[in-house]
């Protein structure tokens, strides 16, 4: 069997009446803190276990995003820490640039002031000063779920530390020739006045419009297609196919670009498609990156015609105009002069927008920074292919590979004064010097530091090893990296996931950042639809926690956790997991009321009832279930195995039949006292990564230990009992097959009936006290007459119902239900019988009839075998 990792001392035995999660999370969480449970020491000779939180933004406050993601890691340390590993949860935050820019920005618009009215230096002294006063309300969040993180080791991407390590690698790449500055298209941002990355824009489907028009004159006109008719000021081609016979005496030409005073040259180019529109395309190379490309293959000038706010620049009538200001204008100078073709409105598209302002993202050449990525991505798509780091789900490579096989260069800079700035200056005659750590800048007049910042996805790409004291050799680093796995969101697999596996393999002498990548999916409502302000269907988890409890959230998200797959989630089902954890303190408290105990060895087996035995079996092989769930990330099925397990066979059933031993007393009875005591402590052990408030309190009480956190894991011993699980199976057919008639024939549960039963020569003969005690049956008695007769597994059940029921009563009553369901049935097969209305219905329609029939069929085929049992008139 299984043992305690402490002695146990003797339990105190009184617990309140019912669970109030709020009376103990809070003291619970602070006591584990204080008693350094969550931390990790680099010079232990244990097996080390390392995950580092996907870090929050500083801005950021607990969604349910986050409730998933942290419920998923820290179920997975908890096990690991009681299995005995030294288990790191690094914990840390993300500085946010955009996001931590924009919050002080606006506070800074209350007082009258801009960003630009402070000065570079005092304004990130002012992005300090919140960080220090209002930033990471997260950390705090985080306890009240109960993250089992080393607060000790808590990082920041901007301490002083991990800025080190952002200069340190900086440095190398660029040395390596592997970062460069060059003009190329980007996201830009209007607002923000930042270039950003690709995760940065959300694309949603604008009311736009589609307009036609005519370039060139005479035999010489073609006609192209844009949604941005503002951009052609900028266009220096028109694209055609080479292989597209319709414009090929125009290949080489220049033709007449409207409302300027530019001829164009049309280009032949394979990236056209002849099938699409026209077949033309319009190129604007410095506002578009397909367009970029044809630009560079053809040599093309990139003329930028707005400036950083989206304003059209280029002189003439339009100079001045805000991009949708100026593409009205433009359309109706166009049409004036008949080069309209056609225009469609609304037309629906999809269009990008930053994700921190909403602004309409614009693409935009404009100088920046960038990292050479193809030998970096290389490596990152090896170490998944030589099977250094394995994926999770399996199928989700396929994805990384699309992504890391065909990554463009990395635009790392932005145009933002809160984040790690550029380390590199610019001399008077365009020198350019990169400093690393403890050099010194170059000094003198005409020298100044690059004013960009670096992307907040360089500094957390460092995340696994600058977070252990990189570039340092530290203990720690030395201990704790590789990390064993990452656990993060599949959508942010080529974001973060990459550019960690980038950096990590480049830092880290060829060492991928972890073993194995764990992707789940979003948190969706219970609809499946995503979550939206927009949609008004966001939800406040700590809303949630209040009204139920951390651990009725963390069960809930658990039980949906299937790898790669979305989780939808409604209020109803946190409830039910709410049900769960009163459901295992009640039960908990009858055990110590009843004087269930861990204390001595179990009794053999020998000495054991089949319903001992039983429970012993399924508890065991419970242990070995669970411990492969957890090893295939399939935190579905471990809940599920547990939540039916814990409900169904302990507190329902086994609960159940052992009251009637406890009632009897003796050597028996003893005996499953201690049997119940060992089942509820490997029980609540396994439920305590899920659910780890209700079950230290319910465990420290049983077992008089120290923790449950630091308790052992339990092991499956290997025992198991085939003959007894089947005896008890059998048993708990007869019970269940007993009650469905019961409830069939409206008897109340409580109503006691008079019964013979027929058990001789059976393995049910040794249970006929549990059986008359669950199923409230009688001894037959005097004048004992059966109205009824169930033979089941091999035994019989004979009832006397003439005192309990009124059969014409219930005659009548089953004979009401029997036409309505007959009635059912016919209207269903009457539609489905019909040609002409299946010819119409949508398919859903007749999904549902065709369910219909189906439920008519089963309560017609039920109600006519409850009447058949009925006794004659």
């Amino acid at each position: 069997m299984t043992e305690n990792s402490q002695q146990p001392t003797a339990p105190e035995t009184e617990l309140p009446t019912q669970y109030t999660p709020a009376d103990v999370e809070g003291p619970l969480y602070e006591r584990w803190v204080d008693r350094g449970y969550f931390e990790a020491d680099a010079g232990s000779d244990k097996e080390p276990f390392t995950v580092v939180i996907p870090p929050p933004n500083v801005t950021g406050s607990l969604h349910l995003g986050h409730a998933f993601e942290h419920t998923i890691i820290d179920t997975l340390t908890r096990r690991k820490r009681m299995q005995g590993y030294e288990t790191l949860w690094q914990p840390g935050m993300d500085h946010a640039g955009i996001a931590t820019q924009n919050v002080v920005e606006r506070e800074l618009a209350k007082e009258g002031k801009s960003r630009h009215d402070l000065g570079r230096e005092a304004f990130v002294e002012r992005v300090w000063q919140w960080k220090a006063e209002s930033g990471g309300q997260i950390s705090g969040q985080m306890r009240r779920l109960g993250d089992g993180v080393a607060w000790s080791r808590e990082r920041f991407t901007m301490d002083e530390g991990l800025s080190q390590a952002v200069q340190t690698i900086f440095k190398k790449l660029y040395d390596d020739e592997l970062i460069y500055r060059k003009e190329r298209i980007t996201n830009w941002c209007p607002r923000c006045l930042t270039a950003i990355s690709d995760i940065e824009v959300e694309y949603q489907e604008d009311d736009g419009e589609l307009v036609s028009m005519k370039y060139g004159e005479g035999e010489d006109t073609i006609v192209v297609a844009t949604t941005r008719a503002e951009t052609m000021l900028g266009d220096t081609a028109v694209a055609v196919h080479p292989d597209d016979e319709r414009y090929r005496h125009l290949v080489g030409k220049q033709i007449t670009l409207p409302l300027t005073d530019r001829t164009i040259p049309v280009v032949a180019d394979t990236h056209v498609d002849p099938e699409f529109g026209t077949g033309a395309v319009k190129v604007t190379p410095a506002h578009d990156p397909n367009d970029f490309e044809i630009g560079e293959r053809h040599g093309l000038p990139s003329i930028t015609v707005m400036d950083e706010h989206a304003v059209i620049t280029v002189h003439g009538p339009f100079q001045g105009l805000d991009r949708l200001e100026a593409r009205s204008a433009i359309v109706g100078a166009l049409r004036a002069e008949g080069r309209i073709v056609a225009e469609k409105r609304p037309y629906v598209h999809k269009v990008g927008h930053c994700s921190r302002c909403k602004t309409t993202v614009e693409p935009r050449l404009s100088m920046q920074w960038w990292v050479k990525v193809a030998p970096l991505a290389k490596a990152a798509g090896d170490a998944v292919r030589d099977g250094k780091v394995k994926i999770h789900p399996q199928e989700m490579e396929k994805r990384y590979f699309d992504w890391v096989d065909n990554l463009h260069d990395w635009c790392i800079s932005r145009q933002l004064w809160w984040g790690h700035r550029i380390p590199v200056w610019h001399g008077p005659d365009g020198e350019m010097v990169c400093v690393g750590p403890g050099e010194e800048p170059p000094s003198g007049e005409g020298w100044r530091q690059d004013s960009d910042v670096l992307d907040t996805w360089f500094s957390s790409g460092l995340w696994p090893f600058s977070t252990l004291g990189w570039p340092e050799r530290t203990e720690s680093l030395a201990k704790f990296y590789p990390n064993s796995v990452l656990v993060t969101g599949y959508d942010i697999l080529f974001f973060w996931v990459a550019r960690m596996m980038m950096f990590g393999i480049y830092a880290m002498d060829g060492t991928p950042p972890f073993h194995t990548i764990a992707l789940h999916g979003m948190v969706r409502d219970q609809n499946g639809k995503k979550m939206s302000k927009s949609f008004g269907n966001v939800v406040n988890p700590l809303d949630w926690m209040d009204k139920y409890g951390s651990d009725a959230l963390r069960f809930t998200l658990a039980r949906g956790a299937n790898p790669g797959v979305d989780v939808p989630i409604g209020e109803d089902w946190v409830q039910a997991a709410r049900n769960f954890a009163n459901k295992i303190w009640n039960a908990t408290r009858f055990a110590l009321m009843n004087g269930a105990t861990v204390e001595g060895p179990l009794p053999d087996a020998a000495e054991l009832s089949a319903t001992d035995r039983w429970i012993l079996s399924r508890l065991n092989s419970v242990v070995a279930e669970v411990d492969t769930f957890y090893e295939d990330y399939q935190f579905a099925k471990l809940s599920e195995a547990l939540y039916h397990f814990a409900w169904d066979e302990v507190f329902d059933w086994y609960v159940e039949l052992s009251k009637t031993t406890f009632m009897a007393g003796g050597p028996a009875a003893e005996a499953s006292k201690r049997v119940l005591g060992e089942v509820l402590d490997v029980t609540l052990r396994l439920l305590h990564p899920i659910m780890p408030f209700v079950t230290e309190t319910l465990w420290t009480t049983l077992t008089g230990g120290e923790s449950v956190v630091v308790a052992e894991w339990p092991g499956d011993s290997g025992f198991r009992d085939a003959a007894a699980e089947q005896e008890i199976a059998t048993l708990q057919s007869v019970i269940t097959e007993v009650r469905r008639f019961r409830s069939d024939q409206g008897l109340q549960p409580g109503q006691r009936v008079p019964a013979r039963l027929t058990l001789a020569g059976t393995p049910l003969a040794a249970h006929e006290p549990a059986i008359r005690q669950l199923l409230r049956l009688q001894p037959e008695g005097e004048g004992f007459s059966a109205t009824a007769s169930l033979p089941v597994a091999g035994a019989t059940v004979e009832l006397d119902l003439s005192g309990a029921i009124d059969f014409a009563a219930e005659r009548k009553r089953l004979s009401k239900d029997l036409a309505a369901a007959e009635k059912e049935k016919a209207q269903a097969n009457g539609k489905l019988g019909n040609e002409a209305f299946l010819g119409k219905a949508p398919e859903p329609v007749v999904a549902k009839i065709r369910a219909r029939l189906a439920k008519a069929e089963e309560d017609i085929a039920r109600i006519t075998e409850q009447l058949a049992k009925l006794p004659s008139a």
